[in-house]
């Protein structure tokens, strides 16, 4: 019988693409094949699809989701926030972060390898392209150490010259996302001479995204990637992982025909270890830093498994305790209740401001310098300014109306337009009778109306005298 023997932590004390001088160690992982890596192909196809389409997608005449960081105006889910909405969208994110815990928790880092653009774009864009120019990974290597000649400067020159056109692609894709698909349409129509800002921008992410996928690859995973750093505090024994079955794989043994095998079922074929994409050896152990969960391991196991007669499943889907214990993996655990129960709260909570979120935003303030006015009939006015904020995509023709108070409102200059998704800026002033007056700093309510529509309400203080 095989002895359980979990192996050893001495591989936690390094990661698997730095040697021990220091120096990077390169990855060439073997061309992934299998019933998951399928699965995770139409995956990918399904959310590049997605993506790329994303910023043509428009609800309500607003985009799908953009993110203008410079005008500070967010579109999510075809809905506009401004900088006044900060509170919804500190919420929002804080539902996020929960939602993302709770996942994790529950299923590990298979965002990592199935769902993060990372991953989609190196394995099943730049790495696909990269076998079917350079071959597989023996083919690779064997390049890499040739002398240029003329069959090494045309694959590494059309390998490069594809990179950089996906990269610019993809640069294109982003900064359509962030100032929104029209603006994009007249930095590439227009020219770059009358947009150098952004046309500058979008050389500056293509080389940045061609060094990511080109050069940089695993490392954003198992370096930069804040998620990967954190995943060994979010998991614990019961998370669902890519786990390799010790009990039933120890000790290993080489396969020899003729030979009655009284080793594991591991026959240290080292298939899981080449197709590894960040250079890991999941027999280590499980939640090690570096594992993406993107189950290529599980495929090449299950390949070798079916090839010598032995059941599949040598290397899949499980949690540690279940390859411990032999239980069977459940889902409820009082960790995965509790983040359950903190996100149904903040989702209700948001849900909640969302509903009853208002179309415009005003601010209204008495004009700095000014003191009020008595009129012919006794009366007060107030010079005050007003800044309204367009959350919609239509124009807005604004009327303004005092709501707790007996007055009239009059606007100076022309009429109060909210153009859409823009700002409105004036002056008018409010006329109450003195009567109505509680003191010299009163509060009143204004209503901004459209029309008969009440769009929002805002309130603010009347000067008047003391007695």
């Amino acid at each position: 019988m095989a002895t359980k023997a979990k192996p050893t932590d001495e591989f936690r004390d390094h990661i698997s693409t730095v040697d021990e001088q220091g120096k990077r160690i390169w990855v060439y992982p073997r061309k992934p094949k299998g019933k998951l890596y399928n699965y995770r192909k139409y995956v990918s196809y399904l959310l590049l699809a997605l993506l790329f389409a994303g910023p043509f997608i428009k609800i309500n005449g607003l985009p799908l989701l953009m993110l203008n960081v410079v005008e500070r105006k967010f579109v999510i889910f075809g809905v506009l926030f401004w900088p006044q909405d900060f509170f919804i969208l500190v919420l929002a994110f804080l539902a996020l972060v929960v939602f993302i815990i709770l996942f994790t928790v529950v299923y590990g880092r298979i965002f990592c390898g199935w769902v993060c653009p990372q991953t989609i774009f190196l394995e099943m864009v730049f790495r696909r392209i990269e076998y079917a120019i350079e071959g597989d990974f023996t083919k690779q290597k064997a390049l890499n150490k040739m002398p240029w000649n003329t069959e090494k400067i045309l694959k590494k020159g059309a390998k490069t010259a594809i990179f950089l056109l996906i990269s610019f692609v993809i640069s294109n894709l982003f900064l359509a996302y962030v100032i929104g698909v029209d603006e994009l349409q007249k930095v590439i129509t227009e020219g770059p001479i009358n947009h150098m800002v952004g046309f500058g921008t979008l050389l500056a992410f293509t080389g940045v995204f061609y060094w990511v996928f080109a050069s940089f690859r695993e490392q954003v995973c198992t370096i930069v990637c804040p998620y990967g750093r954190l995943q060994g505090v979010m998991q614990d024994k019961k998370t669902l992982v890519v786990a390799y079955d010790y009990g039933r794989g120890e000790p290993r043994g080489k396969l020899r025909k003729g030979q009655e095998r009284t080793e594991g079922d591991c026959i240290d074929c080292n298939q899981c270890v080449q197709v590894c994409p960040t250079g890991i050896d999941i027999r280590n152990g499980a939640q090690q830093l570096e594992c993406i969960n993107c189950t290529a391991c599980i495929d090449a196991c299950n390949d070798i498994m079916r090839m010598i007669d032995k059941p599949e499943g040598l290397i899949r889907y499980e949690s540690e305790e279940a390859i411990e214990t032999g239980k069977k993996w459940t889902f409820f655990t009082n960790r995965v209740m509790g983040y359950t129960t903190i996100l149904v709260i903040l989702m209700t909570a948001l849900t909640t401001l969302l509903l009853t979120r208002d179309e415009a935003e005003a601010t209204i303030l008495r004009t700095p310098g000014q003191l009020y006015q008595k009129t012919e009939q006794g009366h007060i006015k107030n010079l005050y300014n007003i800044s309204v904020i367009n959350k919609t995509n239509h124009d807005m023709p604004l009327t303004l109306k005092l709501l707790d108070k007996n007055g009239a409102i009059d606007i100076v200059g022309s009429k109060l337009v909210l153009p859409a998704q823009g700002i409105a800026e004036g002056v008018f002033f409010a006329e109450i009778a003195k009567e109505d007056l509680t003191g010299m700093n009163s509060e009143i309510e204004i209503g901004v109306y459209h029309g008969d529509e009440l769009i929002t309400t805002t309130e603010t203080k009347f000067l008047g005298p003391a007695n």
